[in-house]
């Protein structure tokens, strides 16, 4: 393994050592929490270190950097079934592009964004980019902004519902990026609240999307399911993609 290979395990190991713990702490099992490797602006070579040491669920933010990319991987470990994630901010004229890599779109924010993606999941198991419906997670703007993405406490409802009457989609939970000027606290106990209601209505929504590399453990202690890690796992991003 090259040097970059084993810092790379040490890493993994370590964040999965904060997992266990965090779940230890609140009586979860850790098997109930996903890492979901954040891979954004690092180069195919660590998305693929990651798949061979069994993280084969992997997040970008970008679909321009995140299509060459999941071929790059698919190169580098042909039989190995990457499931990619797309938790950045989407914009409809992306949806065709980000449907034919992704398996997951965390980001859902609008019924015109989630109307663009089903359409784009039809044009694709039309033509043979995909074989299966796009699971989603409807992004929460926990203060109401919408600058950083996501739809407002009082809008999620309806969205949800809108997302469970396209058999394109599947409607898998919530994501949530915690406000820059909110406590982790503050935010994932919100998160966790809308996401309980949330189920009441959808019971197979089990997702909570939340918690990244500095506050994973409160995320987890509020019920995360997935949390997304980038700087954990392969340090400071560098300031261009590769």
């Amino acid at each position: 393994m090259t040097e970059r290979g084993e810092r790379i395990r040490a890493a993994v190991t370590a964040v999965q050592d904060r997992i266990e713990r965090a779940c230890a702490q609140v009586n979860r099992s850790s098997t109930d929490v996903r890492l979901l490797p954040v891979t954004k602006r690092f180069p195919a070579s660590d998305a693929a270190e990651l798949a061979r040491l069994g993280l084969v669920e992997l997040g970008e933010n970008k679909d321009q950097e995140a299509g060459p990319k999941s071929t790059a991987v698919g190169e580098l470990l042909p039989g190995v079934g990457v499931r990619w994630h797309m938790v950045g901010q989407l914009q409809r004229n992306k949806a065709r592009s980000v449907v034919r890599w992704a398996s997951v779109v965390q980001t859902v924010d609008s019924p015109r964004l989630a109307e663009a993606l089903a359409r784009a999941v039809d044009a694709a198991l039309t033509v043979g980019d995909r074989n299966s419906p796009l699971d989603v997670l409807v992004q929460v703007s926990l203060d109401g902004d919408p600058a950083r993405g996501g739809v407002p406490v009082d809008q999620v409802s309806a969205l949800v519902d809108g997302v469970t009457r396209s058999s394109e989609l599947k409607f898998r939970g919530l994501m949530a990026v915690g406000p820059l000027d909110w406590s982790p606290e503050r935010a994932y106990d919100l998160l966790a609240k809308v996401c309980e209601r949330t189920r009441n209505d959808h019971p197979e929504a089990t997702e909570m999307s939340a918690g990244m590399s500095a506050d994973l453990e409160t995320a987890i202690a509020y019920g995360s399911t997935c949390v997304r890690v980038g700087t954990a796992l392969l340090g400071e991003r560098p300031l261009t993609s590769p």
